[in-house]
C-alpha cells in the first residue's frame, strides 16, 4: 500500500465547499475532471500513482494512493470527507485487460469494491453520505446488430471481452453496495471520448500522431485499422460535465449512458481528420491494427442523462480533432 501526501495537506481541507475525491485522477480523464470541478469551485482532492499533476491543476490536493487495499481507500476518504466520488482509477485500454486478466480484474474490480467498502465504513463512523460515480464503459453492452442503436441504459450488457467483463463486474457490485446499504451510487456506461492528453493507443490520439508525420514529410501513407467499426465520440471536457451533472443531480441506483448520441464511421472518422489537417494520403487497412474481437457498432442514447440532470454536450467531434491535431502541433 502506497500512501503519501504530495504538493498540498489534505489535512487543510475547506470545510465551507463542495469536496470531491476523483480516483485515477492524473489519468487522461482525470486530469480534465479535476479541472471542471476547480471551475465550478469544488475543493478537489486527487488520487494518483505517479505523482502530482500539471501546473494547470495547482489547485487539486494530490495524494500518492495505488487503492491496493481497505487502507488506502479508507485514508483516502477520511482525509477528503468528499460530498462526491469519482471513481475513474483502473485499467482502461481494452487490449491490456486481455493480456493480463487477473490484474484486470483486480484493478478494475477490486479497487471499486475497496473503495465503496471504504464508503459504508466512512458513512458509519461520521454520518457523512457521498455520492459514489462509479465510471463504466459501453464495452459492457457488446455486439448488438446495426438496427438496435442508439442502445438505452435499458438493452442488456452482453460482454465480449476481459475489459466489458470486469466493468459489468464493477457495475453489478456497485448497484448491489446501493439496494443493500443504501449507498448513493451512480453508475456511468461511458461511450468512446477523446481530448488532449489522451494516449495514442487509443484511436483518435493515433491517427493524429499517424497524420502529423505525413504534414511533417516522415511518411506518405496513413496507416488505419478496421474502416467499418462505428463509434460514438464525445468530447472528453463534455464527459467531465456530464459525470459533475450526475454526482449533482444524478438519481442514487441509475445507470446513464455518457455518449454523444452520434455514430461516425472509422472510414469517415480518418477522412475528417485528413480534411481538417489539409493532407490526402493514401490509405491503408493494415491487418496488424485491426482488433479480431471488434465490435461493429457502438452508438448510445444520452436521453436519460439529459434528462435526469439537464446536461447536454457543448463540443463536437470536430473540436476534438481540431484540440488533437493544435496540440500536436505545439
Amino acid at each position: 500500500m502506497i500512501s503519501r501526501d504530495i504538493a498540498r495537506d489534505w489535512a487543510r481541507a475547506d470545510l465551507t465547499a463542495r469536496r470531491a475525491l476523483v480516483t485515477g485522477a492524473g489519468g487522461f480523464v482525470g486530469r480534465w475532471l479535476c479541472g471542471e470541478l476547480l471551475a465550478a469551485g469544488w475543493d478537489v482532492f486527487g488520487t494518483t500513482l505517479s505523482g502530482a499533476g500539471d501546473s494547470a491543476l495547482a489547485g487539486v490536493r494530490w495524494r500518492v494512493e495505488d487503492l491496493s487495499d481497505g487502507a488506502s481507500a479508507q485514508h483516502a476518504l477520511e482525509a477528503s470527507d468528499p460530498h462526491a466520488v469519482f471513481h475513474l482509477a483502473g485499467m482502461a485500454f481494452v487490449l491490456e485487460a486481455g493480456m493480463f486478466p487477473e490484474r484486470g480484474l483486480a484493478v478494475n474490480v477490486g479497487s471499486a469494491l475497496r473503495l465503496l467498502t471504504a464508503v459504508k465504513l466512512q458513512r458509519e463512523r461520521t454520518g457523512t453520505d457521498p455520492t459514489v460515480v462509479m465510471v463504466g464503459s459501453a464495452e459492457q453492452y457488446g455486439r448488438y446488430d446495426a438496427g438496435a442503436m442508439p442502445l438505452s441504459e435499458e438493452d442488456a450488457c452482453r460482454p465480449r471481452n476481459t475489459y466489458a467483463a470486469t466493468k459489468v463486474a464493477q457495475e453489478v457490485f456497485a448497484l448491489e453496495a446501493h439496494r443493500s446499504t443504501g449507498l448513493r451510487v451512480i453508475c456511468t456506461r461511458s461511450f468512446n471520448h477523446s481530448g488532449v492528453g489522451q494516449s495514442t493507443r487509443f484511436l483518435l490520439p493515433a491517427l493524429v500522431e499517424r497524420v502529423r508525420a505525413i504534414q511533417t514529410n516522415r511518411t506518405e501513407a496513413l496507416h488505419v485499422g478496421n474502416l467499418d467499426t462505428v463509434r460514438d465520440f464525445s468530447h472528453v471536457q463534455d464527459v467531465a460535465r456530464a459525470y459533475i451533472a450526475l454526482a449533482e443531480r444524478g438519481v442514487a441506483g441509475e445507470v446513464y449512458n455518457v455518449c454523444s448520441g452520434l455514430g461516425v464511421r472509422t472510414a469517415d472518422l480518418v477522412a475528417e481528420v485528413c480534411e481538417a489537417a489539409g493532407v490526402s494520403p493514401t490509405i491503408i487497412a493494415d491487418p496488424a491494427l485491426q482488433r479480431p474481437a471488434d465490435i461493429p457498432i457502438l452508438v448510445g442514447s444520452n436521453e436519460k442523462l439529459r434528462a435526469h440532470t439537464g446536461w447536454s454536450p457543448v463540443l463536437s467531434r470536430a473540436d476534438i480533432i481540431t484540440d488533437l491535431l493544435n496540440a500536436a502541433s505545439h
